[in-house]
């Protein structure tokens, strides 16, 4: 057990290394539906999750909780004036990194955790419709 000054700053050097499972899920998708071309871990600023180059359109595979979307009911009790700043925050970079891809020249796709589950498909579907004859 650390105290709330050492747990802060042990937490502050917590970084994200791709979110594996949701974009494995993604590229089975992508497989199921003969989707290629795309690129994975692309270096640019922003960090798509999925790049497809010659047709200038990055894909995010953005969680449902850390993003913002409001298919969860779940809330933390504990801190949660923190979760909800940390949200915002996470919110209004999306809006600045789509609005930077925008401004070049690109399309973005936004896809929510949620929309991977079986139940949702129909929904992917319609997202990913345009990346099949890339």
């Amino acid at each position: 057990m650390f105290d709330r000054k050492k747990r802060s700053e042990i937490m502050k050097k917590v970084r994200s290394k791709n979110n594996k499972s949701t974009e494995l899920k993604l590229i089975q998708v992508f497989r199921e539906n003969s989707i290629k071309g795309w690129r994975r871990g692309y270096p640019v600023k922003g960090h798509p999750d999925f790049v497809f180059l010659d047709k200038k359109i990055t894909v995010f595979v953005d969680g449902c909780f850390w993003h913002g979307h409001d298919c969860r009911n779940t809330r933390p009790v504990d801190h949660a004036e923190y979760w909800a700043k940390k949200r915002e925050r996470n919110i209004s970079q999306d809006k600045k990194v789509t609005a930077m891809f925008e401004q070049r020249g690109w399309r973005v796709i936004r896809i929510w955790e949620c929309e991977l589950r079986k139940k949702n498909r129909e929904l992917l579907l319609r997202k990913i419709e345009s990346l099949k004859d890339c």
